[in-house]
């Protein structure tokens, strides 16, 4: 009998579509978030002060395209967007936000709690104009709590987290090699955002959408807050070993290093059959999982067997030894991850294109089987979009845009 994946074909409608979010984000904590409501088909409006925009259009890697330097990172999180510029310091834009609030399901913002209060536009404001709007906030540390008010980017969250103290070489605490604080929080507020969507359609309200980036971290440490709380060891960083788990880790070979993960009964097994090493599972000191776990035995038995398998052979010998039998993995550059026919096969490389520059990119790792996601898109110049939303939208004609435009409102 076939489930109802198999039954469906993939649509050219995306499932967020006929959703409006307003995008007051800069960076890449809250950019990434509007982005993946964009590539599940939600109308994004990013709005851009005019004389204060994202100041992620100056970050490399750049092009030119268009007469003007444009820039690959800016492209990457901002797909599909609509381009606005409004200075919502200014009276007017403040009445011109409030009316595309009206219009709006979700209102996206990664300012220190309390800056879009000061503007006029805090949530209570924006709840008044329009009971069922979704507020999703994203900051360092939250909207409550004695640290709210803190200036924070992604070093911050992965300091107070606890995430950096656990990372590194023994000896070395260091920060995780990505903006994993920023990257986990924009996840998180997708999450809570469809979850108040959900909500809002059972005929509810909308909410406050509270995530903060010390939280997002501090939710990514694996075992040891139980670990602490449970028996008052505190984690150090380890490398590439595991705590408890062995053979598990990163493990040099003839043109680099892979991940071998064979560290279960069944996945030992299949190792040292691969590598004609039989005679290894009737040795009653590899014979268990638990023992192999054991400190003394791992380092002067198992570790040296691993390493001569791994030693004289290339990453595509071991990883074709290992097929589907055990884990293991070459560890690849990005160079190699762009060129990975898996990643290739999974359209995992998009296409961005930002003032006529086409950048590729990574795709959405989020896939349906009836309403796909579309990654490869354009990406807005400043303001873009401004005219048009605000002919288009909020009615308004062709002289009082230009006016605004020349009082600097937009």
């Amino acid at each position: 009998m076939q489930n109802a994946a198999e039954t469906m074909s993939p649509s050219t409608r995306r499932p967020l579509e006929g959703l409006v979010v307003l995008d007051v984000t800069r960076v890449v904590a809250g950019p990434y978030c509007t982005m993946m409501l964009a590539d599940m088909g939600a109308r994004v409006i990013k709005i851009e002060n005019p004389s204060d925009p994202d100041y992620v259009r100056d970050f490399p890697p750049f092009a030119d395209g268009n007469g003007q330097r444009q820039s690959g990172f800016f492209a990457q999180y901002n797909r599909h967007k609509e381009g606005m510029t409004l200075d919502l310091k200014r009276p007017e834009a403040r009445e011109l936000f409030l009316q595309m609030v009206r219009q709006a399901d979700v209102v996206v913002e990664n300012f220190r709690p309390g800056v879009m209060a000061r503007l006029g536009l805090g949530y209570e404001v924006l709840r008044q104009a329009n009971p069922r709007i979704i507020y999703t906030a994203i900051s360092g540390f939250g909207q409550t709590g004695p640290n709210s008010s803190l200036p924070a980017y992604d070093n911050s969250a992965q300091a107070s987290g606890g995430l950096w103290s656990m990372n590194g070489a023994p000896g070395e605490p260091t920060r995780v090699g990505t903006i994993i604080g920023d990257l986990a929080a924009s996840l998180y507020a997708v999450i809570g955002t469809l979850a108040a969507l959900r909500e809002v359609e059972r005929g509810g309200d909308g909410q406050m959408v509270d995530v903060s980036q010390q939280d997002a971290v501090f939710s990514l440490t694996e075992n040891a807050v139980v670990n602490y709380t449970s028996t008052g060891e505190v984690p150090v960083p380890l490398g590439n070993d595991h705590p408890f788990v062995r053979p598990y880790g990163r493990f040099p070979c003839q043109d680099g290093h892979v991940f071998f993960g064979g560290y279960t009964d069944k996945f030992w097994r299949e190792a040292c059959l691969a590598f004609e090493a039989a005679e290894l599972l009737d040795d009653p000191e590899l014979a268990t999982m638990e023992r192999r776990f054991d400190d003394d035995i791992y380092q002067r038995r198992v570790l040296p067997i691993v390493e001569g398998w791994f030693a004289h052979r290339s990453k595509a010998e071991l990883e074709q030894i290992a097929g589907d039998r055990f884990p293991l993995s070459p560890i690849k550059s990005i160079a190699e991850a762009v060129q990975d026919p898996h990643i290739l096969a999974r359209e995992m490389m998009s296409v961005a294109t930002l003032g006529g520059v086409p950048f590729q990119v990574f795709g959405s790792p989020i896939k349906l089987s009836a309403t796909p996601t579309q990654s490869s898109g354009a990406v807005p110049d400043l303001g873009q979009h401004t005219e048009a939303l605000l002919t288009e939208w909020l009615g308004m004609d062709a002289a009082a845009v230009a006016a605004l435009r020349a009082q600097g409102v937009v």
